[in-house]
């Protein structure tokens, strides 16, 4: 008897769980390729895009080392978002969390437990491209940095330059939340990351024996107990901190200044 795929006995609702992964992953990747390409409208005031940040070049007053370089090759789109996503892009990408998600909604290997899956072999991640996933590692160590860049950015949402004076005074507007708020659950989800808590406690044989080595295992342990939820909130809250910055820096909304 040959077995189709999708043949299972399960009688629930299966499919329900890796369709809403699907929709929900194809549409950020869907608006976040956008947004990367967009080069405009990433900035406003003392906000700064994350999918932006941090900006290496650009036209912003964010940009660390001015406008776009000479030697960027003319037949290719210029944009600061294109010089930095593809390190956090690659942390989301070889989570393990997600692989486990995507894995089942987009190549269903398998699909949901006990349904038949579209192959009859299996490749496993020693070939190209799952084997990347064996590289999560050295892309979590930048995240860690990422994590503290959006940090300081959050910081410097506190910020704002007086029209009258010039100066920079002490403010705080709804954009200082949202991007807060982004840092925050970002840092959630690396710190909770497997090999994060590897890294800071895993490698010890005796745990019991290295105290600071302890405590900082057991709160990346505590994150890690709701990993799954922090990988959802970080990745749906840095898409609306874009969509924030953009909208405002557009004039379509207009940031609400507490004082």
């Amino acid at each position: 008897m040959q077995i189709t795929f999708g043949h299972t006995a399960r009688k629930d609702s299966w499919w329900v769980r890796p369709l809403l992964v699907f929709v929900g992953l194809s549409s950020f990747i869907g608006y976040a390729t956008w947004a990367a390409f967009q080069g405009e409208h990433y900035s406003v005031g003392p906000y700064l895009s994350p999918f932006y940040s941090p900006e290496i070049f650009g036209s912003s007053p964010h940009s660390w080392f001015g406008p776009k370089p000479t030697w960027w090759p003319l037949i290719l789109p210029f944009s600061p978002a294109l010089l930095i996503l593809w390190a956090p892009g690659g942390m989301r990408f070889t989570c393990y969390y997600y692989r486990g998600a995507y894995y089942k909604s987009f190549w269903a290997d398998p699909i949901a437990c006990t349904v038949s899956e579209p192959r009859k072999t299996y490749r496993g991640e020693n070939s190209f491209p799952l084997i990347m996933q064996n590289i999560h590692r050295y892309f979590m160590y930048l995240a860690v940095i990422f994590v503290i860049l959006l940090a300081y950015d959050a910081y410097k949402a506190l910020w704002f330059i007086n029209p009258t004076t010039g100066e920079s005074t002490l403010g705080l507007g709804v954009g200082t939340f949202v991007l807060a708020i982004n840092a925050t659950l970002l840092g959630g989800y690396t710190f909770g990351c497997h090999s994060f808590r590897h890294l800071v406690g895993g490698i010890k044989d005796q745990l019991s024996k290295s105290p600071v080595h302890k405590k900082l295992y057991n709160c990346s342990s505590c994150l890690n107990k709701r990993h799954m939820n922090w990988a959802w909130a970080s990745l749906f809250w840095v898409m609306f901190s874009d969509v924030y910055v953009r909208l405002c820096s557009m004039g379509i909304w207009t940031d609400f200044r507490f004082f």
